[in-house]
């Protein structure tokens, strides 16, 4: 039974929404819980939007959170296929695309970001793509499957997760791939030169064509569909479909319409939240790909996009929401699934943070683990086609203890005596 005493609004109906509200009944949360999302879906994960939804081998039920019944059975109010269109912080309320306001106690703002869009001419054509939603994904399994059966060529922009794991997925389809990144390897960002090339290799293995070093500069086309990708240095790829998989911004026009505290482009963009994920507003909360956190374990502020981050960060908002203390201090975490090359990514080691880079395993046959250190300190690691050991790799992490190097790149030394 509701009692309407206090209503707590959830602004995005992705994991991290969907995940906090149902924290907020299983920690006993009695009054309105209002989750509103502008797609028409229920709540569902995104990580198989470019890995086994993508590419057959999981069906489409399976990225749903919850069976749809279960937001009613729990008395969760859904609001699906409505865009919030203004946040009034002085009156505590919400309005909705169709005019319906809605009065908070508490507001947690869970918006997610969206793709980066290329600013370049031709991408009104008909064959240019973006992943994000399940719509997104739906058009490209389709466009992957008629590529494939005709010999089709898919050109993408951006050698990060999202663009390998679509080539690879393509590439399952018998579609010919050719992948345009500007950075000297895939993932450069992410892993740096020293792993990035194991990704390259990977690919080329299985057919994909990388052009480093350019920019899509323009995509051609004939009565509105497309017939080539053209670079910055003269090049000229053949394609019938384009994926811009150029990363993502945080949706915050909401949150800066309303004064809400922001980080600045060079912090990584997003709402500005406490160790609680409380925002500069004590009654509104933020959590997933929109939030940038102040670290308790790795210092400074951090917005992560990754699944980890919205399935762990939308039940600590929640709690905060309740007045929990909360000091949200995971480890960053995401996996990806590439032909046969699995691997899981835990911590933080930017370009320019780190001063050594150790491996444990055997590299050339992708089965190794990657450690990014600082003074030796374990700043990231990287296990590839070895399993059971995120949860070591991110003790050495939290520990901000120095290791010993040598030690650390023996297989015969356990992970777990070197702090």
């Amino acid at each position: 039974m509701v009692d309407a005493h206090q209503t707590f609004v959830i602004i995005g109906a992705g994991l991290a929404g969907a995940k906090a509200a149902e924290t907020l009944r299983a920690e006993g949360f009695t009054g309105r819980v209002i989750l509103i999302g502008d797609e028409l879906d229920h709540p569902y994960e995104r990580p198989p939007l470019s890995k086994g939804f993508l590419t057959g081998s999981a069906d489409r039920d399976s990225v749903f959170v919850q069976q749809p019944h279960w937001y009613a059975d729990h008395d969760i109010e859904l609001h699906l296929g409505q865009p919030v269109v203004h946040l009034d912080r002085a009156a505590r309320t919400v309005r909705l695309g169709d005019g319906t306001a809605l009065i908070y106690d508490k507001l947690l703002l869970a918006t997610g970001s969206e793709p980066r869009r290329l600013d370049i001419p031709g991408t009104d054509l008909a064959g240019v793509h973006h992943l994000r939603r399940l719509a997104h994904a739906e058009r490209l399994k389709h466009v992957l499957t008629s590529l494939g059966r005709e010999n089709g060529h898919l050109v993408i922009a951006g050698a990060g997760w999202i663009g390998l794991e679509v080539a690879a997925a393509a590439r399952g389809y018998g579609a010919e791939v050719t992948v345009v990144e500007s950075a000297p390897t895939p993932l450069h960002t992410v892993l740096g030169p020293e792993l990035g090339s194991v990704f390259t290799d990977l690919h080329t293995e299985h057919g994909v064509r990388f052009h480093f070093g350019a920019r899509l500069t323009e995509i051609t086309g004939q009565d509105g569909m497309v017939l080539a990708a053209l670079t910055d240095d003269g090049e000229e790829h053949p394609a019938h479909d384009v994926l811009a998989a150029i990363g993502a911004a945080p949706r915050i026009a909401l949150a800066e319409a309303a004064g809400l505290a922001l980080a600045g482009p060079a912090a990584g963009g997003g709402i500005a939240v406490d160790t609680g994920l409380r925002t500069s507003d004590p009654d509104i909360f933020a959590a997933g790909d929109v939030a940038n956190a102040e670290h308790p374990l790795l210092g400074g502020t951090l917005r992560v996009e990754h699944w980890a981050n919205a399935l762990n960060g939308g039940p600590a908002a929640a709690r905060a929401m309740l007045g929990h203390e909360v000091s949200y201090d995971r480890v960053p975490y995401f996996f990806s699934d590439q032909y046969d090359l699995g691997m899981e990514f835990s911590g933080n080691a930017a370009p320019g943070s780190y001063d050594q880079v150790v491996c444990r395993g055997d590299v050339g046959k992708r089965q190794f683990i990657a450690f990014w250190l600082k003074d030796g300190r374990v700043l990231a690691g990287m296990n590839v086609n070895v399993w059971d050991v995120t949860e070591a790799i991110q003790h050495l992490i939290r520990s901000g203890q120095p290791v010993d190097p040598e030690a650390l790149s023996d297989p015969k030394v356990p992970l777990g005596s070197l702090v």
